[in-house]
């Protein structure tokens, strides 16, 4: 069959930001954070890598753009009918996690990206106003909502593999083996700690990180 000429081909769809980023949370989907690359992008797209430039200028940023585009699904609705805002804060930023470990390598990702899109912005404003209604000083509230959420995503991005490769058991298994078999010659502390260190489920240790991130907020003026 003869190749069809440019002028039969059916037209390509223009492209645009949003339908770039559509491709980009489809690749991920499918082929992990690690492929979507403006290359391959281009390749799915049926068009030059050039061109995708116009619309977002690097990976880096293509990558917030697909964080951001994600944020749409963190549950905002604590925030919005908060009778307890400590627990409606506990209920957003666990839903953000969640979020972020469905996807282990965005959960990665997300350690050093700064989305600013319009979900992102949804997200600050629905914590700040959770701390307002905390009556929290309004600016340890800025400045902690910064570490209420690297916590999130540090401990989604620390636990997103976990189950899901082979190694994940085996490595707790070797840490907990070292740590209830250390010296207490050697390691007075450890020993005397040691069943503290392994306790408590992930969800206990969520829920108190937040707590302790709260209080702490509360009590230390910025200087």
């Amino acid at each position: 069959m003869p190749a069809l000429s440019r002028r039969e081909r059916p037209a390509k769809p223009a492209l645009t930001r949003e339908g770039i980023i559509d491709t980009a949370v489809r690749v991920m989907d499918s082929e992990g954070l690690q492929r979507v690359t403006m290359r391959r992008l281009a390749q799915e797209l049926d068009t030059g890598p050039a061109s995708l430039y116009v619309y977002v200028a690097n990976t880096h940023e293509l990558h917030g753009a697909i964080l951001d585009r994600l944020l749409a699904q963190v549950d905002l609705t604590p925030a919005q009918h908060a009778d307890d805002w400590r627990e409606a804060l506990q209920q957003v930023l666990g839903s953000y996690t969640d979020l972020l470990l469905a996807h282990p390598s965005l959960a990665q990702s997300a350690l050093n990206t700064r989305p600013d899109g319009p979900n992102y912005l949804a997200l600050v404003d629905s914590l700040l106003g959770l701390l307002a209604a905390g009556r929290v000083p309004a600016g340890q509230a800025a400045w902690g909502l910064d570490y209420l959420l690297q916590t999130a995503t540090a401990t989604a991005a620390e636990h997103a593999t976990d189950g899901k490769d082979g190694n994940s058991e085996a490595e707790w298994q070797r840490l907990s083996e070292s740590i209830t078999s250390a010296s207490a010659q050697r390691f007075p502390h450890l020993t005397e700690h040691g069943a503290d260190l392994l306790s408590g489920a992930p969800s206990e240790r969520r829920r108190w990180a937040v707590d302790m991130l709260i209080n702490g907020i509360i009590a230390t003026a910025r200087p």
